[in-house]
């Protein structure tokens, strides 16, 4: 994936297009979008930063999970199995992107006159499987993480925050491929990754 940084608008679609293509419950938010201000009085800007989840080839959420419930998939991809995850958490203390959340069941109605809305117990269909939202089942009580929508990557499709990107901030593709357009952006000498000397390897790319 590559986000180019002076395009980003800061307006969250993609936040948004995450939230509703995976059905995400309150607290859950895959796509979390940074702003920092740059510069000093009164030569200021602000910059927006998306951060979905870096897809590392050197993940260390993966080596410290007890019941190896995390893994990388062939292709890249962070994957994991709700099922087996126990919700120890200790991927979250190792993602040093903070790219993982738990899911402590919150609805988005709770203390509302009609709390557990029938839309908010939509099942979701990460990873392939379909997943129930409900209390005391998975995912709820699980560690979760961005995907790029592997779902809709296995079905052909583009992950939902690169389609819903208004600025066209977002690319995605092969970069092992050196006719795709990501490896053409990623050849640039104006890219960068976060925390690269962590030695994570993180599979997404800025363009500042």
């Amino acid at each position: 994936m590559v986000i180019d940084l002076r395009k980003c608008t800061g307006c969250n679609a993609c936040t948004i297009a995450c939230i509703a293509e995976n059905h995400l419950p309150a607290g859950v938010v895959y796509r979390p979008v940074m702003e920092e201000e740059l510069g000093t009085y009164p030569n200021v800007s602000m910059r927006s930063t998306p951060r979905p989840c870096m897809q590392c080839e050197t993940a260390p959420c993966v080596p410290v999970c007890p019941v190896h419930a995390t893994w990388i998939r062939p292709d890249g991809i962070v994957d994991m199995d709700y099922d087996q995850c126990i919700g120890c958490r200790y991927c979250m203390t190792a993602c040093p992107y903070h790219a993982r959340t738990f899911d402590f069941g919150y609805n988005y109605t709770t203390g509302t006159p009609e709390p557990n809305q029938p839309y908010e117990r939509v099942p979701n269909f990460e990873y392939g499987k379909r997943w129930e939202q409900r209390r005391g089942r998975s995912p709820t009580g699980n560690v979760r993480k961005c995907h790029f929508c592997s779902h809709k990557l296995d079905a052909g499709m583009l992950p939902s925050c690169v389609t819903s990107c208004i600025g066209y901030a977002t690319y995605f593709g092969d970069a092992n491929d050196p006719d795709s357009l990501v490896a053409e952006l990623i050849s640039r000498g104006n890219k960068i990754r976060l925390k690269e000397e962590m030695g994570t390897r993180p599979r997404v790319y800025y363009l500042i």
